[in-house]
């Protein structure tokens, strides 16, 4: 079974690690910054994703030349057909 089953069954309330320092937080409306535990840990976790340290794994994305040069490409493509 799973934390959040047994902790419904039970009547406890969940608790869930903090994601940027660990530490243990109760899932509730009176957690402002849930899942963190406080306005720190929340803004520290917004500045990573903010200078790039936390990434979505995936292909590197296109920047504006490289998509023009591809929609380039494919108009002389079309028109030389």
């Amino acid at each position: 079974m799973s934390d959040s089953s047994s902790s419904q069954q039970t009547g406890s309330p969940l608790t869930v690690a903090c994601p940027q320092c660990r530490t243990p937080v109760v899932w509730s409306p009176e957690s402002t910054f849930r899942p963190f535990c406080s306005k720190r840990c929340h803004l520290l976790d917004l500045g990573a994703w903010a200078d790039e340290s936390h990434r979505i794994a995936g292909e590197t994305a296109m920047d504006e030349t490289s998509i023009d040069e591809m929609v380039a490409r494919m108009e002389r493509d079309l028109n030389q057909q």
